[in-house]
């Protein structure tokens, strides 16, 4: 999952890939502003046919948030 959402940075929101890491917040760590933000949810959605619901989306900061919510509810 980890490895799909990474892509997904580097090849969509052209974040560095050895920027990339569990830990790394979203805003402060990838530069990534609301607007891509929420292209990576919309992705996330489609890619993994999960639904994330707008109040979830504040809770994910970290790569790490948006790869466990994946995993936890995709099909």
């Amino acid at each position: 999952m980890f490895e799909n959402v990474k892509q997904f940075l580097v090849d969509e929101l052209r974040v560095k890939a050895e920027d990339i890491t569990m830990e790394a917040e979203l805003a402060g760590d990838l530069g990534i502003n609301s607007l891509e933000l929420a292209e990576l949810v919309l992705a996330c959605e489609e890619k993994f046919n999960v639904v994330i619901a707008d109040e979830e989306v504040h809770h994910l900061n970290t790569v790490g948030d948006v790869v466990k919510y994946l995993e936890e509810h995709s099909n």
